[in-house]
């Protein structure tokens, strides 16, 4: 019999810690190939979980809640979800640890491999500690909490200030829509409305939809349901959201619906916001209106400066062109930029429809379009004889003239929870001068004053005259007394008191 001897492997020695090795592409031990490179890294070796102890679901981000056993493949899945860079390496195996049930604590056992060099693969072992941290579901807090309300409005405007909301309170206080709500809470960008019933929200929505153009949307989430007499218990939310032109905004669109509206101008001024908008061509007193209808069913009609960038402009000469339309009047005004006001003689001559209101010597406001920073498409498409260098917006009155007098009127505000949104001093102060604007437009407007109940101060009416008073006040705006209504107090009404409260405007 022919001996035939073993082959015999042959072995080589770790360049590192010179182990003889069976030959390998690194021509390294393991030992010193975990010492150099670690596949673990990036893999976090602790993290959270959280637990409702109500019913005892797990948290799967991002708002999903999933019931688990414990040891459950489910709450494996759950857990290795968690850990980010397990993706950039091979799981071979997972497996639960055992961990004492009150410890609060999950253990997972990872088998992972990885290439490390070429042809070289390298294979590891390690665990995971989750911490289970208890936190109360959405479900379980409504469960929890006094579910007082069954429906809720919330009014949203996309705009950088809150004077359709201060025109708005007042309509709502005017008509008493406000009547059968249990709570308004005041959140950031609009308002919540509360309501026990929901048909009681369904005509807040309806009376939205009558004042102002608006769209809106609802949807309905199962609170509880009872499977032996088959029924359920929702709550409905409608969302509203009002068109963001308001008064006295440059509002531009596109040549198809320009001519769509009676070939009216693409550039146009926004004089009044009822339940259409109203707009003027400026350079011809052509008037048309937008409803809420057209206006979504576009939604290429987009403002292109609003009441924040209005500048202040000095009036030269004024030279009426024949032309008149209601209180305004077609005019060649010329005007001057305060900061040039004697230092140059730059002048700016311009088409304006308030030609029957400016006199020589007379401040206006008004949208400098030459140094305005302006990102709009529709406005980037016009052609130069569409964009004027300056569009007059409305009178303006110095500062002076309005601090010294005082309002004999005042107004009635809802009650609003201001929740955990409390403003800071900054966000209020812009709070404050968006409700000064708003009362400035009260005064300047007689149409607008119409729609909203006006009240007499008393405390104003007795306040002495002093000296301080003088001729040019004059010409300041006010609120004919005529216009104004007898503040009447009920007393013994706790509903009266929760949902009015009077502001004085002194």
């Amino acid at each position: 019999m022919e001996y035939i001897p073993e082959p015999r492997q042959q072995l080589i020695l770790c360049c590192e810690c010179g182990t003889a090795i069976p030959p390998n592409p690194a021509n390294m031990c393991v030992n010193c190939v975990r010492s150099i490179v670690d596949i673990t890294e990036g893999i976090p070796k602790q993290a959270t979980v959280h637990w409702c102890k109500n019913c005892e679901r797990y948290l799967q981000p991002p708002a999903s809640w999933l019931g688990c056993d414990l040891e459950s493949r489910e709450l494996l899945a759950l857990c290795l979800k968690k850990l980010r860079g397990l993706t950039k390496v091979r799981l071979i195996d997972a497996g639960f640890v055992w961990t004492e049930p009150h410890s609060r604590r999950i253990k997972i056992k990872l088998t992972i491999q990885k290439e490390v060099f070429t042809a070289t693969i390298l294979q590891q072992t390690f665990e995971v500690e989750y911490v289970v941290s208890s936190m109360m579901c959405p479900d379980c807090t409504k469960i929890m909490a006094q579910n007082t309300w069954k429906a809720m409005v919330q009014v949203r405007q996309k705009v950088d200030h809150q004077r359709t909301f201060f025109y708005l309170e007042q309509l709502i206080l005017k008509h008493n829509a406000h009547q059968e709500t249990i709570n308004i809470k005041e959140v950031k960008g609009g308002i919540d409305f509360h309501f026990a019933q929901r048909s009681h929200a369904i005509k807040m929505v309806e009376f939205l939809a009558s004042m102002v153009p608006t769209r809106s949307k609802s949807s309905e989430q199962l609170i509880s349901s009872d499977t032996h007499t088959s029924t359920s218990n929702y709550k409905f939310t409608y969302a509203v959201e009002l068109i963001p032109v308001c008064k006295d905004d440059l509002v531009s669109m596109p040549k198809k619906t320009a001519n769509a509206l009676g070939q009216i101008s693409p550039l146009v001024l926004c004089t009044r916001v009822g339940n259409a908008v109203h707009i003027i061509d400026f350079k011809t007193l052509q008037v048309a209106e937008i409803t809420g209808l057209v206006y979504w069913r576009q939604e290429d009609i987009t403002p292109v400066c609003s009441m924040r960038d209005l500048k202040e402009f000095y009036v030269m000469d004024v030279e009426l062109l024949g032309h008149q339309f209601g209180r305004y009047a077609l005019a060649d005004i010329t005007i001057q930029r305060m900061a040039d006001v004697g230092r140059n003689d730059n002048v700016i001559i311009v088409r304006s429809h308030l030609g029957n209101l400016l006199n020589f010597g007379d401040t206006v406001l008004g949208y400098d379009l030459l140094t305005a920073n302006i990102n709009n498409t529709n406005f980037e498409r016009l052609s130069s004889d569409d964009i004027p260098s300056v569009v007059l917006v409305k009178k303006s009155y110095p500062e002076r003239r309005r601090k010294r007098k005082l309002r004999n009127w005042k107004l009635k505000t809802l009650n609003k929870d201001e929740g955990d949104l409390a403003p800071k001093k900054l966000e209020q102060d812009k709070i404050e001068a968006d409700f000064e604007t708003f009362l400035r437009d009260l005064e300047e407007d007689p149409e607008l004053r119409q729609s909203i109940n006006l009240y007499k101060d008393s405390s104003a009416v007795k306040r002495p005259v002093t000296d301080m008073d003088d001729d040019e006040d004059e010409e300041a705006p006010e609120v004919p007394l005529e216009e104004l209504l007898e503040d009447l107090t009920i007393g013994g009404g706790d509903d009266d008191e929760y949902y009015v409260d009077d502001v004085d405007m002194a």
